[in-house]
């Protein structure tokens, strides 16, 4: 098996501040109607896997002009932690890349929707992206991680983009973590049935027979499923095992797929285009983060594959309550913070491969 070969998904693989008002205005629409994707796995995707389709500059063009642009969400962020020293015998530099999955169906980037504490994010992930181009690593942060919010006090993780936004939401999570985040996207879930029926279905292997004891039933086995059966094997709750945690790693196992799937026709144009047109039509970004941007990024780091992609859960010790009761997440900051550490030194390679005996790395099969 080559270095970019794939192994199915599911057997085992080598190891390897601001306020609501701020909200408002961090949030330009430029296509009224565009809802954004799951954007998690399409900029994974779009990095790792865009090339023959990008050759094409109309195209890519056409792409570009589809994406929904968000006014630049890093403007008047104060106190930034400090960008990876750079390397002068690499080329590149390190990448991190803050996405946002919302459960809600109403566009982030459209004002006219925006209800003041009404949008909060089910999935935040940080993908890390090495200056070496040899790995890339994503951690999920549960939702309800209990944190610091600027101007806030504490308070749950996914409260800080209802309070203020996107640019709250780096703000959080660049205090939180000490690491700089280069790029920011927004998904939401919705977009699961038009992402995954582009590429004519993935594949996800079932451990087990599985149910919710309502609409969720899956018999144990591999599966190609259609984008409504992947998004209702990503939504479970009732009967899903470690609760949110568990669902988090279905999501990820979801991107894992999706991933595997590109990787495997990434020289079938017919099937790229129509993928890659899905995505841009449902995309949400900030400004920068051009389809020039990502062409640039697809080219450094055009060896990677599925296997050399780490998904991780954030260091937690389980839940808890908060002062006021709430139910939360309680980070386990032992071990996040040399974590995070690592993203900020560009040294997260090293550091995951010493401690995965004690992080929380996703399994070759996920029930």
């Amino acid at each position: 098996m080559s270095d970019n070969e794939l192994l199915p998904v599911g057997t085992e693989s080598t190891p390897g501040s601001g306020d609501v008002g701020a909200g408002r205005r961090h949030v330009r629409k430029r296509r009224r109607g565009a809802r954004t994707a799951l954007i998690v796995l399409g900029t994974l995707v779009a990095v790792l896997c865009l090339g023959g389709v990008a050759a094409v500059v109309a195209f890519r063009n056409n792409l570009d002009s589809n994406i929904e642009k968000l006014a630049d969400p890093f403007e008047g962020i104060q106190n930034r932690p400090e960008a990876a020293p750079s390397d002068p015998e690499v080329p590149d530099e390190a990448v991190n890349i803050l996405v946002l999955g919302s459960d809600s169906r109403i566009s982030a980037g459209d004002p006219s929707q925006w209800k003041a504490g009404a949008q909060r994010t089910d999935a935040i992930m940080l993908v890390h992206l090495p200056a070496d181009r040899k790995s890339a690593q994503v951690v999920s942060f549960p939702r309800d991680s209990w944190v610091p919010i600027p101007g806030h006090g504490e308070a749950k993780i996914n409260a800080a983009f209802s309070y203020g936004g996107p640019a709250l939401m780096i703000e959080t999570v660049e205090q939180l973590t000490g690491v700089r985040i280069d790029h920011f996207a927004l998904t939401d879930f919705t977009s699961f049935t038009s992402l995954t029926d582009a590429l004519g279905g993935v594949q996800i292997r079932i451990p087990e027979d599985i149910s919710d004891g309502k609409k969720v039933q899956f018999e144990a086995g591999v599966h190609i499923m259609t984008g409504e059966q992947a998004l209702a094997y990503t939504r479970q709750r009732h009967g899903l095992p470690n609760g949110d945690f568990g669902r988090a790693q279905r999501q990820q196992n979801w991107m894992r797929s999706i991933l595997a799937k590109v990787n495997n026709n990434r020289n079938d144009v017919p099937l790229m285009t129509s993928f890659f047109t899905a995505f841009s039509q449902s995309v949400a970004v900030d400004e920068q983060f051009t389809m020039d941007r990502i062409q640039n990024l697809y080219m450094s780091a055009r060896g990677l594959s599925t296997n050399d992609v780490t998904f991780l859960t954030a260091p937690h010790n389980g839940t808890g309550r908060s002062a006021d009761g709430q139910s939360i997440v309680v980070l386990n900051r032992e071990l996040l913070d040399p974590l995070m550490a690592s993203f900020a030194s560009d040294t997260a390679a090293q550091f995951v491969e010493e401690n995965k005996g004690v992080l929380t790395v996703l399994p070759a099969t996920v029930k």
